[in-house]
């Protein structure tokens, strides 16, 4: 089950060609058209069009954690992890409304910048080296790992070349530059979307066959009453995953501040609209925005169904999905993608084999020209070469890309990255960073008497504070925070109970202590005479063109059908 076969490997070949080809015959016009300026290397200033702002985005974002780990959640939990697709849109829109104007307005193209321009150099320096270690050792090596992992299972070629294949390809579009990335990105997007729709097809399908129908929407009204409380965007406090998504939390808490640090802190995806004007930028996110609506029908709708045949123990051909997926393990979640993939017809498995490819070969490249961006214009330039030329620097930044992608590679299996789970674990550790950094980003952008010391207070404060609500359980009940939805019962691996703070809950509780904090210290230093350095902020700014508020309005109408449906 687990080999492709001829028919396979000719699309997944057409597939490789079209998106290289592309991508060399982008890199061969842009070479013509401007020299090694590095400012067209790392953001393609002035060149990406909205469409290929908004399709990388997407494929940027869309990896392998998405397609076999939230895939995964769908498995376990159902709809209800959608909430990260669905609340990512409503965010990019916030993102597009007030963040992009204010990085545009003050020339902002790298997150260090941002905080040298409004703190100091100390703490631009600081986030810089964080950012670098955090995207290389935990991002890049997760990124390539796990979709090596899962390329793997689907094509029987071992772990080590799927690694090596993944990472080369990944580096031979990132030396071309944001331009060729963006551009090839379109492609990935639509291999992506295009294979992602053709499994979720025919996994519903299946679900048809089996119930004695045909077709998809007749697979969806099937898992819809065979597998309603997969259903459900909002848990109750009895729900036995409440702990991931706690109620109402996902619409006014800790969602927020996952995906505005996300999206509007990130240099990995603010990267893409940077080089841009400000009505093309915005463009770009709102087709992101939309393409987000689409995702959980690819990611999420496959895991269900997979839910459904494990249930009922189906056996197509010879494989029994129920013994094929496992049972006791952790992990079985993280198997119900792979499987399906594995089901399909040869040819289409090429497909999807492909589409799977296409996401994480994007997100590595995307991945690694931030690393490059970041190493080459905020710490190269800054403090090791302050004299380099643009050709030096453009030079410096694909060295960077290549040791980055070697590093990933060498270290990558010797982390435990397997044994960790998949997408929920990586949500969660993401967490213990964000809300420190979301509360000085947003109080930097908005609060003019915000201080460095209290951005400081902000970034280590908040790492302390995510660790300390991570184990206060262990030095205190907390069962008295349970009736208001605070706290839950959690069996711990050594057979005992915890109520622990759902992580979600954890970062809002995290970000209101930061901004809280950072207000008081920032009043103390200002009556101390300390004033600190504000961007500029005007009104008009933040206008939107009649076009953008009708797509926003619409976007907003969709999401909230689409809550008041599930709910």
């Amino acid at each position: 089950m687990n080999t492709l076969h001829g028919k396979d490997y000719l699309v997944f070949l057409i597939y490789f060609i079209v998106v290289a080809g592309y991508g060399y015959w982008i890199y061969r016009r842009k070479k013509k058209a401007t020299v090694t300026a590095s400012h067209d290397y790392f953001l393609a200033e002035g060149s990406l069009t909205w469409w290929a702002i908004g399709a990388s985005l997407i494929a940027s974002n869309i990896s392998a954690e998405q397609f076999i780990g939230m895939s995964g959640n769908g498995f376990t939990m159902g709809l209800a992890i959608s909430t990260y697709e669905w609340m990512a849109a409503a965010t990019l829109l916030v993102v597009a409304i007030f963040f992009i104007p204010v990085y545009l307005k003050n020339k902002i193209y790298t997150m260090p910048q941002f905080l040298q321009q409004r703190y100091n150099g100390t703490v631009a320096m600081i986030m810089a080296v964080f950012w670098l270690l955090l995207y290389v050792i935990v991002n890049l090596t997760s990124i390539l790992f796990l979709g090596a992992l899962a390329i793997s299972s689907i094509s029987g070629i071992s772990l080590t070349v799927c690694m090596i294949f993944l990472a080369v390809f990944a580096v031979f579009i990132t030396l071309g530059g944001m331009k060729v990335i963006g551009y090839t990105d379109v492609i990935q997007v639509f291999f992506l979307i295009l294979g992602g729709l053709v499994t979720t097809y025919l996994a519903l399908d299946l679900v048809a066959q089996h119930y004695g129908t045909k077709g998809a929407v007749e697979g969806f009204k099937a898992l819809t009453t065979n597998a309603d409380e997969h259903f459900h965007m909002i848990f109750k406090k009895d729900n036995p995953n409440y702990i991931s998504l706690p109620g109402l939390t996902v619409l006014i808490g800790g969602m927020w501040i996952v995906n505005l640090n996300y999206w509007g802190c990130n240099q990995y995806i603010t990267q893409r609209a940077l080089g841009a004007d400000l009505a093309t930028a915005r463009k770009g996110i709102l087709f992101a925005a939309f393409l987000k609506l689409l995702m959980p029908v690819i990611v999420v709708l496959p895991g269900i169904a997979a839910f459904v045949l494990h249930k009922e123990g189906v056996v197509i051909g010879d494989v029994n999905i129920r013994n094929a997926v496992g049972v006791g393990n952790e992990l079985v979640q993280d198997k119900a993608y792979p499987v399906l993939l594995n089901l399909l017809p040869t040819g289409l498995k090429g497909l999807a084999f492909a589409a799977l490819t296409a996401a994480v070969v994007a997100s590595l490249a995307g991945k690694a020209n931030s690393i490059a961006t970041i190493f080459t214009l905020d710490i190269y330039k800054k403090k090791i070469a302050p004299e380099a030329d643009e050709k030096r620097m453009v030079w410096m930044g694909r060295v960077s890309v290549i040791v980055a992608m070697l590093v990933a590679v060498l270290i990558a299996p010797f982390l435990g990255i397997d044994k960790k789970g998949g997408f929920e674990f990586i949500q969660e550790y993401t967490g213990f960073v964000s809300p420190g950094i979301f509360a000085m980003f947003i109080l930097g952008f908005f609060w003019k008497k915000t201080t460095s010391n209290a951005a400081l207070f902000g970034s280590i404060g908040g790492f302390i504070l995510s660790v300390i609500f991570k184990i206060l359980p262990k030095w205190t009940n907390l069962e008295w925070l349970s009736p208001y939805g605070f706290s839950k019962l959690v069996d711990q691996k050594d057979g005992t109970q915890l109520y622990e703070i759902p992580f979600l809950d954890r970062m809002g509780f995290v970000f209101v202590i930061c901004v809280l904090s950072m207000i008081v210290i920032s009043l103390y230093e200002n009556k101390r005479g300390i004033k600190p350095n504000g961007l500029i902020i005007d009104k008009k700014m933040f206008r939107m063109e009649p076009a953008f508020a009708a797509g926003t309005l619409i976007v907003c109408g969709i999401l909230t059908a689409l809550y008041y449906f599930y709910w």
